[in-house]
């Protein structure tokens, strides 16, 4: 067997490999054994006719499907990973055979792979830098969460609804002056600023005292799924029955102590801003390196195969199936109550899908020429940093670390070490 390379178009190497004609018998062989029990020829039980009989019976090109795949699979992956300094397959090549005679074969494939990407420039741009603070409003909110896990519900007679609160309202919706199904309810319980109605609803409904009546009008969305109220100005009649609002326990060190583990209300709302802090500091982070990488892509040119593409699609349609589980839906139900084929939603994700595997292309390239690598005493200590964060030692916790587990580490250090020196090479604008 031998075989040879050759760059093609649109991030593609040609693969053209000749087999003597001692191999293509030996396949045409090894294609007889594994197929022979499918084949019937007179005179002969299923499968048990010789080779010879059954190509005189079916014609002499019987095997050679499988005799290619035999070819195929026992030396495709090897040469990939002989090639593999040379290029990167990202997909399922696109097979033919060039030459059949008796002397000998040729197959070739058109293997999609990893693309060369160019980078106009990474160093001396101007580029968004995202910094959060954490308000005392915000810690307050924070804070008053833990209240209002223990709540208790009250009746409210002495002011108007407002949000948060749950009302219970009569409604009646019309269309050009008609009432249309689902429109009409008595005594519905609505949560005030839940989202739950058509928007402009709530908001509108605040403000009503008990026992008010109140026409209000909103407008349908362009996309609401019952089409004959798409993009249309509706009308609701709303009567306020009554208005339920929350009164929540008072802030005090022992009720801290009993139900957040802090000794004092000045600790507990130390702790929740630290907290707060931490959660700005990661917000702050992750929208400046995907700002830096955003800036750079634009100088960037890249001709990337397809087959990446769909690949991160199935990430990303994966991902989102998981999200819609862990609500109780399955996708292929919601596609079908959002109307749509698989195909279409599939291509919802493609600019997006496009756009982080030319980032990733982008961090791979810069993290290559700048030879930016974890050594070996930096995973050390982020090991020893994880294990202290679980209470063991870094030796203890060493012995439970599997060799992804150790990739992940490197990697999250090199892409620490990359964006560090981003920021440093840039004009970075608060």
């Amino acid at each position: 067997m031998k075989y040879t390379t050759a760059a093609g178009e649109k991030s593609t190497v040609k693969l053209t490999i000749d087999f003597s004609k001692e191999e293509w018998d030996g396949a045409i062989a090894e294609a007889f054994k594994r197929t022979r029990g499918k084949y019937t020829v007179p005179g002969f039980r299923k499968g048990k006719a010789p080779k010879n009989v059954v190509e005189n019976y079916y014609g002499k090109a019987v095997f050679f499907d499988e005799a290619f795949n035999v070819l195929y699979s026992e030396h495709y992956l090897a040469i990939l990973e002989k090639e593999k300094d040379n290029f990167m397959a990202v997909g399922e090549p696109e097979l033919s055979v060039d030459d059949l005679s008796d002397e000998k074969v040729t197959l070739s494939a058109v293997i999609p792979v990893k693309p060369e990407v160019k980078i106009g420039a990474y160093k001396g741009l101007e580029i968004k830098k995202y910094e959060y603070t954490v308000t005392d409003e915000e810690v307050l909110n924070e804070v008053n969460k833990i209240l209002d896990r223990e709540a208790k519900t009250i009746d409210v007679t002495d002011r108007p609804c407002a949000e948060g609160d749950t009302v219970n309202i009569n409604f009646s919706g019309s269309v050009d002056g008609e009432k249309f199904p689902g429109g009409t309810a008595d005594n519905y319980d609505l949560v005030l600023g839940s989202g739950s109605f058509i928007p402009g609803f709530e908001a509108q409904v605040a403000g009503m005292n008990i026992g008010e009546d109140r026409d209000i009008t909103v407008h349908f969305p362009a996309d609401y799924q019952t089409e004959n109220l798409r993009d249309k100005d509706a009308v609701f009649a709303i009567h306020l029955n009554g208005i339920k609002g929350k009164q929540l326990p008072e802030l005090t060190d022992e009720y801290v102590k009993k139900h957040a583990g802090s000794d004092t209300v000045a600790a507990y709302t130390a702790k929740v801003k630290e907290r707060l802090e931490k959660q700005a500091a990661s917000r702050g982070r992750d929208e400046t390196e995907n700002s830096i990488i955003e800036a750079i892509s634009k100088t960037a040119e890249c001709d990337i195969p397809q087959a990446m593409i769909e690949r991160e699609i199935d990430r990303m349609v994966q991902d989102f199936s998981y999200r819609l589980m862990y609500q109780g839906l399955k996708l292929e139900d919601y596609i079908k109550y959002m109307g749509q084929t698989m195909e279409q939603f599939r291509a919802q994700f493609a600019d997006q899908a496009k756009t982080r595997v030319l980032s990733q292309l982008v961090i791979e390239k810069i993290v290559k020429d700048e030879n930016i690598t974890a050594s070996a005493e930096e995973v050390d200590a982020k090991i020893a940093e994880q294990a202290a964060s679980v209470g063991k030692s870094a030796e203890e916790y060493k012995k439970n670390i599997d060799p992804r587990q150790q990739e992940y580490i490197t990697n999250d250090i090199v892409i620490t070490k990359l964006f560090a020196f981003l920021e440093e090479n840039n004009n970075m604008v608060k």
